[in-house]
């Protein structure tokens, strides 16, 4: 084995602007790597996205590359590289962007179709992709081709304060594959009993639509138009949530803040469902340590439910100076290495969607947060059985636009023409005639 102390830069805005007056290479130059061995790559968040870079980073030069460096150029919020490419495309110039970057999966079939010159194919990268969440894949996969290599892991979870439950008599296996209706039997119980909601969202975001169609296959999309107001499931959805708020039983925040910091850390729910990253936001309130447990979401008719909300993937740009070293990185590291994906979990708390990675050691640790439950192999092999639905780029349009039609149903307004309100928005802002 080969090894050396990792060393990878973080930076800024100063950074990203002194890579882009630096020298170039045959490809441009710009932000992108200026030797054989280094790759760089813009990511966001230095308590989550960045310890997973870092960790594939260590992993690829103590075992593969002793001369390998991974420059991180450090962006305040995803929105950056969204803007980044496409500032980049508008100018007809990629020289600016990095080697990598990390993308939103929901914003990535956008980007590739607007903008098809800013990326660079995988190919015949070395990867069985049979090794991941099918469904995570179908974000990167457009047209037959895959694109990114995923680093995280949506796959959304039920948690639950189990010495509340136990108050109202119930644990959680009465709630593990319970349908909707058992569901809100269980949570008036719990409201009942201690004041507390069992399901909470923010108004200004409202996921919770979403994922909880994709739990019974459907989308709120069909053949590429909105599918709201003929949308059997959706209409059903969105009834029980509005008599779920009223009965106390989803508490409903006015903001993302008020949703993780009154809410969830102010300890006045007793259930908090969305994608696992929510696991360290519940995790911040140390008093409430051995009290959680997770487990898989409830469905119309019964049976185990499964989504995905959020995650994001690697995709290398058509400014890449390496495209071989830029593969090959992503195939070690992300592709197929458990070190990799142990530390990112150790260092990062980014959980993977990559199958072998649930069975390691690491992955199966009970966890003391969560009861002694080994969370990380149960989130794995829960994201495995993720339904896939059809996506579109106008998915957080979609949610915006239910999650409204929600606020205004409880506030008065009649189902259906708040659902067709929201229907017609979203056609319009597609431009569907």
């Amino acid at each position: 084995m080969k090894k050396r102390a990792l060393s990878v830069l973080l930076a800024g805005v100063m950074a990203f602007s002194l890579a882009a007056c630096g020298g170039g290479d045959e490809k441009g130059g710009g932000a992108a790597g200026g030797d054989e061995n280094t790759l760089t790559v813009f990511a966001w968040d230095p308590a989550f996205n960045i310890p997973a870079l870092e960790a594939a980073a260590a992993d690829y030069k103590e075992n593969v590359n002793e001369d390998f460096e991974l420059e991180i150029l450090e962006q305040a919020a995803s929105a950056d590289v969204e803007t980044a490419v496409t500032t980049a495309a508008s100018a007809g110039d990629f020289s600016n962007l990095p080697d990598l970057v990390l993308f939103q999966d929901h914003y990535i079939q956008r980007y590739v179709a607007d903008y098809p010159d800013a990326w660079t194919p995988l190919g015949d990268i070395d990867i069985n992709w049979d090794d991941f969440a099918a469904e995570k894949l179908d974000y990167s996969t457009i047209d037959g081709e895959h694109y990114g290599v995923p680093v995280d892991n949506g796959t959304v979870v039920c948690a639950y304060r189990t010495d509340l439950l136990a108050e109202a008599g119930y644990t959680i296996d009465d709630l593990t594959g319970c349908t909707w209706d058992k569901f809100m039997e269980i949570g008036k119980a719990v409201y009942d009993k201690t004041g507390k909601a069992l399901l909470c969202m923010n108004s200004d975001g409202n996921d919770l639509p979403y994922m909880m169609m994709q739990a019974e296959g459907v989308s709120q999309f069909k053949d590429g138009k909105p599918y709201i107001t003929e949308n059997e499931t959706l209409v059903t959805i969105v009834e029980m949530l509005v008599q779920m708020a009223k009965d106390g039983t989803l508490l409903m925040p006015n903001s993302w803040s008020d949703y993780t910091d009154k809410a969830i850390q102010g300890d006045q729910v007793a259930g908090v469902m969305n994608g696992n990253w929510i696991l360290p936001t519940i995790e911040k309130v140390e008093a409430n340590s051995g009290k959680w447990e997770i487990t898989s979401m409830p469905t119309l008719e019964g049976g185990e439910g499964y989504a995905s909300n959020g995650g994001s993937s690697l995709y290398i740009t058509s400014n890449c100076h390496n495209v071989d070293l830029a593969k090959d990185f992503l195939a070690y590291t992300f592709g197929s290495s458990t070190t990799t994906y142990d530390n990112a979990l150790k260092d990062g708390g980014v959980i993977s969607t990559y199958t072998p990675a649930g069975e390691t050691e690491v992955y199966n640790e009970g966890v003391e947060y969560f009861n002694g439950q080994p969370i990380y192999a149960d989130i794995v092999e829960m994201g495995a059985n993720v339904q896939i639905v059809e996506q579109s780029d106008y998915h957080y349009s979609a949610r915006n636009y239910v999650g409204t039609a929600i606020v205004n149903i409880i506030n008065g307004a009649d189902t259906m023409d708040a659902l067709q309100e929201a229907e017609d928005q979203l056609n319009f802002e597609m431009g569907n005639n």
